[in-house]
């Protein structure tokens, strides 16, 4: 018992530092613990489908560093990668070849883009692709859904998911209600929602912007027809159609979710997988879209960091390893396949439900399909608080939140899959018991 009380000794030191100096001890909210409580971990090194803390702890890692780690941890030739281009110089605020290979890269593995953007995350790739659909459209409005999280940009933080959405805030302070006056809120898989603010709205929409699988209320997949029905709804009504990528681009397959459900978009934003673990982000589409960015067109922005070179030198083997080698995607997704069915039948029995696509998933604690935001909001998270300890106890890493996904990995094996369903079975056999302290 004593065992446990001091196991985690470090990381509960440098979180009660760390408090001291960053808000709430963290630099990004949702590593804080705060829906499921305990202590965060701080992290020190990790390979493969593990991670091993301050203390020396190592677990099963489901949230592979939020999804970018697609091929494992510290993948040996990414690794390398980065180590060469290191030698050369960490940042150079000029062009590199890199940039170039990287955007000739994207452009060929996924048929929607003639053209790409580097910038350096997920919210400024979503920041700058409404700025060109504004620019190109010369309309402001953007139709966004309820509980799909476009990173923290002003005017998308209006019914996030994600963070916002664990933390039970609609909105965020700071935010001024101009800032969002153009932002409608449609109901995720419901096209009459949307057909209804086209209406109200008529020629005033610049662009729908969308999770095509969302990933940040938990995983939510599009019903079917939906995402076609949404781009014909564009088409029609002379608006932009975006495909908020972040986490699906190369993940569920090497063009990503447009590639999964047949649907193009006009523009893509993307981050995680396309860094290697770096941060990246990135934004491109349609030829006459993106020439209408600077220094080309008259739409701005600008990055000093952009196309970092050790960035690029990760992505850019990563995106080669998962092109070349076709059966990795096959691996994940069958692995996913495994996994997420196999849990859905423990979860039955027990109240809960499984929503997954490939190597993407989430345990929702409530009996009710989970189709959108309202639905989403039903699970139980003390429930799912209980779940987690328990799982981290048991040394598997879950996300802290009941709204965020599972990712798995090519370094993920079939004895991980195994262990993690018996301690998953393990729990719901004794959930009436006291919570184990960790």
């Amino acid at each position: 018992m004593e065992l446990k009380r001091t196991r985690h000794e470090k990381s509960r030191a440098l979180f009660c530092e760390a408090q001291q100096y960053i808000p709430g001890g963290v630099n990004s909210p949702v590593r804080a613990f705060q829906s499921v409580g305990g202590t965060p971990r701080f992290m020190q090194s990790a390979n493969g489908a593990r991670i091993t803390d301050a203390d020396g702890r190592t677990y099963l890692d489901y949230i592979c560093s939020w999804g970018p780690m697609v091929l494992g941890h510290n993948h040996p030739a990414v690794k390398a990668a980065v180590l060469q281009a290191v030698e050369n110089g960490l940042s150079f605020g000029a062009a590199t070849e890199a940039e170039v290979i990287m955007a000739r890269l994207i452009c060929d593995l996924v048929p929607s883009i003639d053209m790409v953007r580097m910038v350096n995350s997920g919210t400024e790739a979503v920041m700058s692709a409404i700025r060109a659909a504004r620019g190109y459209t010369q309309k402001a409005k953007i139709i966004k859904f309820e509980g799909c999280y476009h990173g923290h940009f002003d005017a998308l933080l209006v019914k996030a998911g994600s963070g916002v959405m664990t933390a039970g805030v609609p909105d965020s302070a700071g935010v001024p209600k101009g800032t969002a006056e153009d932002t409608l809120t449609a109901v995720y898989n419901d096209i009459d929602s949307v057909q209804k603010l086209f209406e109200d709205n008529k020629d005033k929409v610049a662009a729908v912007i969308i999770e095509p699988v969302a990933a940040n209320m938990g995983v939510v997949l599009p019903e079917d027809g939906f995402l076609k029905q949404l781009r014909e709804m564009c088409t029609a009504n002379k608006a932009l159609l975006i495909f908020d990528e972040v986490i699906t681009g190369f993940r569920l397959g090497i063009d990503g979710a447009q590639g999964w459900f047949g649907v193009k978009p006009d523009l893509t934003t993307f981050g995680k997988i396309i860094g290697g673990g770096m941060p990246v982000g990135a934004y491109g589409g349609r030829r006459d879209v993106m020439q209408m960015i600077a220094p080309v067109g008259s739409v701005y922005q600008a990055g000093t960091l952009s196309g970092n070179p050790v960035a690029m030198a990760a992505g850019i083997t990563q995106l080669k390893i998962l092109r070349d080698n076709p059966e990795i995607y096959h691996r994940i997704n069958s692995l996913g396949d495994r996994f997420y069915n196999e849990l859905q039948k423990i979860a039955q029995q027990n109240g809960c439900t499984v929503n997954h696509i490939g190597s993407l998933g989430c345990l929702f604690f409530t009996d009710k399909p989970v189709t959108n935001y309202t639905s989403a909001k039903q699970a139980d998270t003390a429930r799912f608080a209980r779940y987690f300890k328990k799982m981290l106890g048991d040394g598997v890493y879950l996300a802290p939140s009941q709204f965020e996904a599972m990712f798995l990995s090519y370094a993920h094996t079939d004895e991980d899959i195994d262990f993690t369903l018996q301690c998953a079975n393990s729990f719901f056999e004794h959930e009436n018991e006291n919570d184990r302290l960790i």
